[in-house]
């Protein structure tokens, strides 16, 4: 099977790096015949490394599609890209699943395609042994899955409650781009603008349409109005109103 790959390159703007996932997230491996160290290029330690050499930027956009993979390897990369001080943008390709989906709560901005998905589960892991080792898996696997709660969490703010998170992590749950949006899993679908701006530009447009009617109509002038006295006229009146009272 082909190592993992990892995609790292310079961005055209200045400042600026590109990180592609686009692969499982695994640790490096050793070859049974040889006892080689196999890198791959998606462990915590190569993108360490990657974003050394870098040095100093300013922003480091994450492109991801990726199933998933080691929980070891993920929470490193998460942590490594949530302390980087440059700004992170997340882009979600296709698929951000399991372990891909905890990488890419490390966004300050999570971008998602109409079209893509994110997939969350509960932590799993094989295991043999004694009775005890049994019951000591099962009491590591929670823990270990806590920690991947704590990052939807503290990503999704007041919008995801950990109720409503575990239903999710027990129904091993897709997610569409609108879904993640409404659960805080993502900040934008892209082409979609804000609805808030929308909101406010068609406010905006409003009031600037009516401010112009405003100053185009014509003036209304009152029917009484409508037909000015001659000073003649203005007597004839009052005689008239004064006779009538005499009366």
């Amino acid at each position: 099977m082909a190592k993992p790959m990892l995609i790292i390159k310079q961005s055209i703007e200045p400042g600026t790096i590109d990180l592609y996932l686009y692969d499982d997230i695994a640790a490096d491996g050793e070859d049974w015949w040889t006892g080689e160290t196999i890198e791959s290029e998606t462990s915590a330690n190569s993108i360490k490394s990657q974003l050394d050499a870098a040095g100093n930027i300013q922003n480091i956009n994450i492109y991801i599609n990726s199933y998933g993979g080691e929980v070891k390897e993920g929470l490193g990369i998460y942590n490594l890209l949530k302390r980087n001080p440059a700004q992170k943008t997340v882009y979600i390709d296709g698929f951000a699943c399991s372990i891909a989906s905890v990488i890419a709560m490390a966004g300050d901005k999570i971008i998602m395609g109409t079209n893509t998905l994110m997939m969350i589960h509960h932590a799993s892991m094989g295991v043999y042994g004694t009775s005890d080792d049994l019951r000591k898996a099962a009491n590591d696997i929670d823990v270990i899955d806590s920690a991947s709660c704590s990052s939807y969490l503290a990503k999704a703010g007041n919008k995801l409650t950990q109720e409503t998170l575990t239903q999710l992590l027990d129904g091993q749950t897709w997610l569409s781009a609108e879904q993640c949006v409404q659960y805080g899993l993502a900040d934008e679908i892209a082409g979609q603008e804000d609805t808030t701006i929308t909101a406010a530009k068609q406010r905006l447009k409003q009031s600037i349409q009516e401010e112009i009617k405003q100053k185009h109509d014509p003036v209304v002038v009152p029917k009484e109005l409508t037909k000015q006295k001659t000073n003649a006229e203005k007597l004839m009146a009052a005689f008239k109103i004064k006779n009538a009272e005499v009366k």
